[in-house]
């Protein structure tokens, strides 16, 4: 099935809601920085859907085709740059494929893999969002100005975060060999980061440096889960 065709719905892109008749993948684990995305799909008219491994979004895709594609940089079962290489490839081929990142480098490595763009985290602005699609749809998909777009401010919901803190926590409770703790370790600073978590991104970032220095990691794990512990406690006590 072809979401993005020209029967795929008769809506049409407005100054409001410049994104309508857009269906929109979103291959992200964080269900934390996907309720971001959500909202501002909302508002900005395009349909949503989620997959949370390189897996799954093959699996979607194998059943219909997107007008867009997000990918995240960092997936559970492999790097998104795998995807975006074997998609940029594909005929026919998804109009806009952009990588997602709160990673420095993981935008050069987006780019050289076929990416249309990038989409940096934290995404809180509706604006960028909106403005990082329309500048690369064909001109017949856009509205007929993108120039004012209205910025809003999106905010997730706290339980999001609190279902990323469950999945980790099932992460670290499982057997931990190096590259499970490599994934704990980049999905913590990330979804931290995201949630404006300093305590939770710092002793992330830290596992992450000890772990690059071969410095042992027993301590500094068991910390890791204490605070991921705390937060899951501290959102059922609410």
């Amino acid at each position: 099935m072809d979401d993005s065709g020209p029967f795929a719905s008769p809506a049409l892109p407005t100054k409001i809601r410049p994104l309508l008749g857009q269906t929109i993948l979103v291959v992200e684990d964080s269900r934390y920085a996907c309720d971001a995305i959500r909202l501002m799909c909302l508002v900005s008219g395009a349909r949503i859907r989620r997959a949370d491994c390189l897996k799954s979004a093959r699996r979607h895709l194998q059943i219909y085709r997107p007008s867009v594609l997000i990918v995240d940089m960092g997936l559970p079962d492999g790097s998104g740059a795998d995807l975006i290489s074997e998609l940029t490839h594909a005929v026919p081929r998804i109009e806009v494929i952009l990588g997602l990142s709160g990673d420095d480098n993981a935008q050069s490595l987006a780019l050289r893999a076929g990416a249309d763009g990038f989409l940096t985290k934290p995404l809180s602005s509706v604006a960028y969002f909106q403005k990082t699609i329309l500048e690369r749809l064909p001109e017949d998909r856009r509205p007929s100005s993108i120039a004012t777009l209205r910025d809003d401010i999106v905010h997730p919901d706290p339980l999001a975060y609190h279902d990323d803190m469950a999945h980790i926590a099932d992460v670290l409770t499982g057997p931990t060999d190096q590259r499970t703790l490599n994934y704990a370790t980049q999905f913590l600073q990330s979804v931290a980061r995201d949630a404006d978590d300093t305590t939770l991104a710092e002793a992330a970032r830290e596992l992450a440096v000890s772990q690059s220095t071969g410095t042992p990691l027993t301590a500094q794990t068991a910390r890791i889960a204490g605070l991921v512990q705390d937060r899951l406690e501290r959102q059922e006590a609410i």
